[in-house]
């Protein structure tokens, strides 16, 4: 095994023991023995355990186009489909796992209450990313929602929603947390798509105050 393969392995092996103990649960020792690599080997890569965890925070900001996004698109040529298509791809990992699926990102930011500034900003990287891939849909789908429409916010909240949601469906076991997640956030998209060019209902007075017409 040359000297990438073996960093590489020893990457991957940290990822998934992040992902399924947690990072302060997961000992250099449990990377070892799963990666079957002594640990003179370990540290010629990584002087300490948080250098392995920034590796594996590049590891999944690498992925995040291959591994997440490309898959969950592939066939969905429609911008606000493939926001959807990304959440769905999302829930199938909560059934698939009777709900015990965390976001690896979300996970760690969590767990890490203060991270060193370069785990930070790799944390942040990732999320950013992810965002960005969410407005390049917003953007590409312009033209259907309201001129003023802040996209890069609205590409946040849908981050917000995916989060949220998975982080309840894992707290009550059930899947109805998550879906009802996404159903309020379809029904706000067709509320925007639906407001053409999202002017606001106009103000009517009742009584000399004035106030907002309310939409069916």
């Amino acid at each position: 095994m040359d000297a990438s393969d073996t960093r590489g392995r020893l990457v991957r092996t940290a990822l998934q023991l992040f992902w399924e103990k947690g990072y302060a649960s997961t000992s250099v020792a449990d990377v070892l023995q799963r990666a079957q690599v002594n640990s003179g080997s370990l540290y010629h890569f990584f002087p300490g355990k948080q250098d392995l965890l920034l590796a594996v925070l590049d590891e999944y900001h690498a992925g995040i186009y291959p591994m997440l996004l490309e898959p969950a698109w592939l066939g969905v040529d429609d911008p606000i489909e493939r926001v959807f298509a990304l959440l769905a791809r999302y829930r199938a990992a909560l059934v698939d796992s009777e709900c015990f699926y965390a976001c690896p990102i979300g996970s760690l930011a969590l767990e890490l209450h203060e991270p060193d500034l370069a785990v930070r900003e790799r944390l942040a990287k990732n999320f950013t990313a992810w965002v960005q891939a969410i407005h390049a849909c917003l953007v590409e789908a312009s033209s259907r929602l309201p001129a003023r429409l802040d996209r890069l916010e609205l590409a946040h909240f849908v981050l917000t929603t995916m989060e949220g949601g998975v982080m309840q469906a894992r707290t009550y076991r059930e899947i109805e947390t998550f879906d009802g997640a996404v159903r309020q956030l379809r029904r706000y998209f067709d509320y925007l798509m639906g407001a053409r060019g999202g002017k606001r209902p106009r103000a009517r007075k009742t009584n000399g105050k004035p106030t907002r017409r309310r939409r069916p």
